[in-house]
């Protein structure tokens, strides 16, 4: 996959849409483009993670003490929390089907906010936005 396809699935990601195409390259410079097969377990539930996925092609399902929460597929993401802390997963996330996937670990991310330090002030921004949405949703 070129670098300007990773730049251009990247931008849709929410977490990064405020961020120019210079950051979004540079994003993309450092994602890994990963496969597994059906049934693969790609995060689990309380351990600790090692980064943010972009799902390519394929499908995968995402379940939290055991129940089924949501699917997810093509141009959806997972891990963006624990990209930002290192913490342990708040899901499990399973391929439904054989899935192809962008990834970015946590010590890589690092690297691209050291050298690049306005994205990690629009990514901030952007994280503001969706929590007070959230909350707006929880109160209103």
């Amino acid at each position: 996959m070129a670098k300007t396809d990773k730049t251009e699935l990247l931008a849709r990601v929410p977490l990064f849409q405020d961020l120019s195409k210079k950051e979004l390259s540079a994003l993309a410079g450092a994602a890994k483009e990963v496969s597994h097969p059906a049934g693969a377990v790609l995060a689990t539930e309380g351990e600790q993670g090692l980064g943010f996925f972009l799902i390519v092609d394929g499908t995968a399902k995402v379940t939290v003490n055991g129940r089924t929460r949501r699917k997810l597929g093509p141009g959806d993401s997972f891990g963006e929390i624990s990209l930002l802390d290192e913490g342990p997963r708040t899901a499990t996330v399973t391929a439904e089907t054989a899935i192809q996937l962008l990834g970015i670990t946590s010590w890589v991310f690092k690297r691209v906010i050291t050298a690049n330090p306005q994205v990690a002030m629009k990514m901030l921004k952007t994280l503001a936005s969706i929590l007070r949405s959230s909350s707006r949703e929880v109160t209103g």
